[in-house]
């Protein structure tokens, strides 16, 4: 009985040892000739996983198939064996080899010691130590080890090798969960989750009136409430754009700059860090998918040549183009509003249909190619479209861009010729207020019932420059002459007459009730521009008269200031039109994270 008692005890310890051996030593402690499979549950699934018979090597790599298929576990479930030692195997394959990170990795991997842990916890845990390891951005977008610091504090640590294809996603899945997390938000709101001047405006009232300063409060607003594309970990340019908005938010005050004046902007320590960022870091791929005329030909006269020559300036930067999509923090779309309606309307038809289905067999075409659009639902591409119909033509299927669209009129040449700028001194600027042009619209009409004809001296409202014996004054001198340009809409909201003040030193008077004037989100437009309500207009006058010679004076001074950040060059130049555009929509995209 002793000796079967014996026997007994001596069996139990081996089979308790063989199964420690294999439940967390990994077969390591005394090694197995089986090469039998057995499962290991990991996320709730069951996979086949061969014993191992060396240590654990973590594989964050995507595997795939041939088809372009995920092959076997997820990346971050698949556990092999090796021969080697600890290693975490990159996009390109190759294993660390610095005995510095050998060391580095080998404290991050814990011993599988403790039996009241679960595998699944062991390799999640390694996955996120080993992510967070990888997960560095590129160092030239980091500019010094502070920096690094402060970025690695805002990183979440579920992070993707930089430019490998980790950061890869089903894309429907992804894009139907966004959808499904915005229609849910957008039900769970309640009326007392709205502010004041949301409600005001999706009612629709006339009481909804938005001032510029109530537009900031919105656009902060939209930022906190955005639900932002969910990505199964944050790319390398998503991590350099987290980076760039906390830099962004918290930049170094700047009191006085020799170039830029200081109440013109909001915040003019944000904005010059964003643009110092802009200028350094910022990279634009452009598709060179698309045929002439409507892409890729830039048009440079006429009323809408602004998105030409964003166009040809943008194509020929070296600073801001790349031809690694993958380094892109943006993508351009490169068409032309104006092209296209040329090439592409049928008259007399009064539809744009047409147009708009050529722009979307063209996003079909370029999401089909590359797996960019489908990434984000489009939301880091862009467009820069000036013509009429552009808001319409692009809301349906490119809702999601940013887009740039502009009314800029420029039917003079390529830029208003430089030697037209300005104007007289205030001094003598004897015209209280000017504005001369089409009845469009219901607006004008009515500015023109008012004020028009000879009503009052003071105020000069044409629907044409009157003709008289004497020395005829063209729209120009009256702009140069007057000390307030009105600014009224038309059919749209916008009107070029806004940057054509601008152009003449002319303080503008802007009646568009609910108008987002150009850059807005960081220039304060209020300090050297006038708006006034539409149901104003008849006291207009007043509203004008009413303000300091010292305030308008303040103005004056404030729209010369201004003036450079609307104006082309034949070569771009800082802070001109062509870095605020592309500036807009750097800012837009950061804020986006």
């Amino acid at each position: 009985m002793k000796l079967l008692r014996s026997a007994g005890v001596v069996f139990v310890f081996i089979f308790a040892f063989q199964f420690v051996n294999i439940r967390y030593y990994g077969g390591d402690m005394f090694s197995l000739s089986s090469q039998d499979e057995f499962p290991v549950s990991i996320h709730g699934s069951t996979e086949p996983i061969r014993p191992l018979s060396a240590p654990v090597r973590v594989n964050v790599s995507s595997s795939r198939s041939a088809e372009g298929e995920r092959t076997g576990l997820e990346e971050e479930d698949y556990v092999t064996g090796s021969d080697t030692n600890v290693s975490v195997q990159s996009h390109d394959d190759s294993f660390v080899e610095d005995a510095k990170d050998k060391v580095a990795l080998d404290s991050l991997l814990e011993t599988r010691s403790s039996s009241n842990r679960s595998d699944a916890e062991i390799v999640n845990e390694n996955n996120r130590n080993v992510e967070t390891l990888e997960s560095k951005p590129d160092d030239s977008f980091v500019e010094d080890a502070k920096d690094k610091e402060d970025l690695d504090s805002l990183l979440d640590t579920r992070s993707s090798l930089n430019g490998s294809d980790v950061d890869i996603v089903e894309d429907a899945e992804i894009v139907n969960e966004n959808n499904r997390n915005v229609e849910t938000l957008e039900s769970s709101r309640s009326d007392d989750d709205i502010s004041p001047e949301v409600k005001r405006v999706m009612n629709g009232s006339n009481s909804g009136v938005v001032s510029i300063a109530e537009m900031m409060r919105l656009l902060h607003q939209s930022r906190t409430t955005h639900v932002s594309l969910k990505m199964k970990r944050p790319s390398g340019v998503n991590q350099e754009l987290l980076y760039a908005r906390n830099q962004i938010e918290n930049p170094l005050m700047v009191e006085n700059d020799p170039l830029l004046h200081g109440p013109l902007y909001w915040n003019l320590s944000m904005f010059k860090r964003s643009y110092e960022l802009m200028e350094t870091k910022l990279k634009v791929y452009v598709y060179r998918e698309g045929k002439r005329p409507v892409f890729h030909k830039p048009v440079l006269k006429g009323i809408y040549a602004s998105e030409g020559w964003f166009m040809k300036q943008l194509k020929a930067s070296k600073t801001f183009v790349t031809k690694n999509p993958r380094r892109a923090h943006l993508f351009y779309l490169p068409f032309s509003s104006k092209m296209l309606e040329e090439s592409l309307y049928v008259p007399g038809s009064h539809s744009d249909k047409n147009l708009v289905k050529f722009l979307k067999s063209y996003l079909d075409m370029i999401s089909s190619k590359y797996n960019f659009w489908n990434k984000t639902g489009g939301s880091d591409h862009f467009l820069v479209a000036c013509h009429d119909w552009a808001p319409s033509e692009t809301r349906q299927y490119m809702a999601n861009c940013i887009r740039a669209l502009c009314n800029s009129d420029v039917s003079e040449g390529f830029v208003r010729p430089l030697r037209a700028l300005g104007g007289k001194p205030t001094s003598q600027r004897h015209i209280l207020a000017f504005f001369a042009g089409g009845m469009h619209g219901y607006l004008r009409p009515l500015l023109l019932q008012t004020w028009g004809g000879n009503r009052d001296p003071d105020m000069k409202i044409f629907s044409e420059i009157p003709k008289s014996k004497g020395k005829n004054k063209s729209y120009m001198e009256y702009m140069k002459s007057s000390k307030y340009c009105i600014c009224p809409k038309g059919h749209e909201v916008n009107s070029p007459r806004v940057v054509e003040a601008l152009f003449y030193e002319c303080v503008p008077v802007i009646i568009s009730d609910n108008f987002v004037p150009p850059f807005f989100e960081v220039i304060n437009w209020e300090s050297f521009a006038v708006f006034v309500l539409e149901k104003d207009i008849p006291d207009l006058k007043k509203i004008l008269v009413s303000i300091s010679e010292e305030r308008y004076r303040e103005m004056q001074m404030r729209v010369k200031m201004v003036q450079k950040h609307f104006l082309w060059h034949s070569k771009p130049e800082r802070f001109d039109i062509f870095h605020m555009i592309l500036h807009s929509i750097w800012y837009n995209r950061v804020f986006q994270t």
